[in-house]
C-alpha cells in the first residue's frame, strides 16, 4: 500500500487463527493517510471537521474527470497548463478527479516525485463548486519529507472540503461519471477509503 513518506509503515499480521482460536482475526498497523485515502479537514486546519463529521452523502456523487496528459516529474500544474489539457465547465460537480498519470509509479521510488497542482487550480475548482479534490498522487502538494507548506490542502480542506490521495482512475472512465469514496468512520484527520465507480 502506497504510504507517504515519515507516516507509519503498514503491518499485517494473523492475531487468531480457527485452527487455534475458534476464529480468523487479523492484526493491522497503518497511519490514517496509508494507501487511497481520505483527508479530513482536521489534516491540515486547526479546528477543522473530523471524519467522523463529514457525512457519507458528501462522498458520493457526481464527478468531473480531468486528465492531464505528458506531465513531467516534479511538473506544478498551473491553472493554464490545466485548461490546455482539458475543458473545465464553468460550474464543476462537487467531485473533481485529477489524472496526472502518476499512479502507474506507486510502489516506487518515483512516486514522491509527482505533479503537483498550483494553488490557483485548487482555488479555482473550489469558485466552481467543487467540493471534494480526488488525485492519483501521493499529493495534490508537492511531495517532500521536510515540507510544511500544503497551498492545495489550505485551500480545499480550508474552504472545510474534502481530499482524496492516492486514486488509480480506469483509463475507460468516462470524463462524467458517478464516484463514491467509503472511509472507515474514524474519530481523526483522515482513512483508507474504497474508490468506486458507477458505470454502465
Amino acid at each position: 500500500m502506497t504510504v507517504f513518506p515519515g507516516d507509519p509503515s503498514v503491518h499485517v499480521s494473523a492475531a487468531l487463527s480457527v485452527e487455534v482460536d475458534g476464529a480468523a482475526v487479523t492484526a493491522l498497523r497503518m497511519g490514517s493517510h496509508t494507501g487511497t485515502h481520505i483527508d479530513a479537514p482536521s489534516h491540515t486546519v486547526v479546528g477543522g471537521r473530523t471524519l467522523a463529521e463529514v457525512a457519507l452523502d458528501e462522498l458520493v456523487g457526481d464527478a468531473l474527470v480531468l486528465r492531464v496528459p505528458g506531465l513531467e516529474a516534479r511538473e506544478a500544474v498551473s491553472w493554464e497548463r490545466l485548461t490546455a489539457a482539458v475543458s473545465v465547465p464553468d460550474v464543476v460537480p462537487p467531485i473533481v478527479a485529477l489524472e496526472l498519470g502518476w499512479s502507474e509509479h506507486f510502489g516506487s521510488t518515483r512516486a514522491v516525485d509527482h505533479p503537483f497542482l498550483d494553488a490557483s487550480v485548487a482555488s479555482e475548482l473550489v469558485v466552481r463548486g467543487m467540493r471534494v479534490l480526488a488525485v492519483d498522487t501521493l499529493n495534490p502538494d508537492a511531495t517532500s519529507a521536510d515540507a510544511t507548506d500544503f497551498p492545495v490542502h489550505e485551500i480545499v480542506l480550508g474552504a472545510d472540503g474534502l481530499i482524496v490521495e492516492n486514486l488509480r482512475l480506469p483509463d475507460d472512465l468516462p470524463a462524467r461519471v458517478l464516484l463514491g469514496f467509503f472511509p472507515l468512520a474514524l474519530e481523526g484527520d483522515g482513512a483508507p477509503v474504497r474508490a468506486v465507480a458507477f458505470v454502465g
